[in-house]
């Protein structure tokens, strides 16, 4: 579904003269429906960059980044027009950032109603689908009319991650999705995730909590050594601070 060639990415500091920082250079990998591909790597080996990129909230580099799309269409992410990236975001690609920011004063019901009702759900439809997943991730009644400002990290964490999964794109990105969530509330995320990586959602993620790496990977590629490496490997070997 997702084929990196030769992707790299640098930043010019314009503020320093125009001085060029490389994020990462040359990375090439792919990843299939129903499938998570772990980054991972030293902290500063572009891995949240990679993502940003896929997303194309970034713009590379260098090298192609070719989506296949839900009609069959191959499309380079990197090359893409800003129209058709938008319209891809609304339909195919989903992504839970380390932040989650949001119209101040919409509601956490209808932040989770509006994925579905761009999909073309009714609003009927959509509130029933929007409340089981709040029930779900442990977000009780109190808080479906409040807004997200007023929630506590781990709370604002659980909403962005159901924000992103609820009208089960083809492609997540997950940056750090369960890094502020206790354990009972990261064991029901991660639950949400496996069940929609089974209906074949082909994901990829950044994790520093280990357990998510090993719980939800099917193959890692480690930025530093540009390679894919074992899923159940210990980091600290390879020279990675994760």
């Amino acid at each position: 579904m997702l084929r990196l060639k030769n992707l790299g990415k640098n930043f010019t500091m314009h503020i320093r003269g125009g001085m060029v920082i490389q994020s990462f250079e040359r990375v090439s990998f792919e990843t299939r429906a129903g499938r998570l591909l772990a980054l991972t790597g030293p902290s500063g080996a572009g891995k949240s960059s990679l993502l940003k990129c896929i997303y194309r909230s970034y713009l590379p580099s260098s090298g192609q980044i070719l989506y296949t799309t839900g009609r069959g269409d191959t499309v380079d992410l990197a090359a893409a027009g800003d129209g058709e990236i938008l319209k891809l975001r609304r339909t195919e690609i989903a992504y839970v950032s380390q932040f989650f920011h949001v119209m101040p004063r919409t509601p956490a019901l209808e932040i989770l109603m509006e994925p579905l009702i761009i999909r073309g759900l009714v609003r009927e439809e959509a509130s029933v689908r929007a409340k089981e997943m709040l029930i779900r991730a442990g977000l009780g009644k109190n808080l479906w009319e409040m807004y997200p400002a007023t929630f506590s990290g781990g709370e604002k964490q659980r909403l962005n991650i159901l924000h992103a999964i609820i009208a089960k794109p083809r492609l997540l990105l997950l940056d750090e999705p369960t890094a502020s969530l206790d354990r009972a509330y990261k064991e029901r995320i991660m639950e949400m995730i496996l069940a929609l990586k089974e209906e074949g959602t082909a994901m990829i993620g950044v994790f520093h909590d280990r357990d998510a790496l090993l719980t939800l990977s099917d193959s890692r590629y480690d930025l530093s050594l540009g390679a894919y490496c074992p899923v159940n490997a210990d980091p600290a070997e390879q020279g990675e601070n994760e």
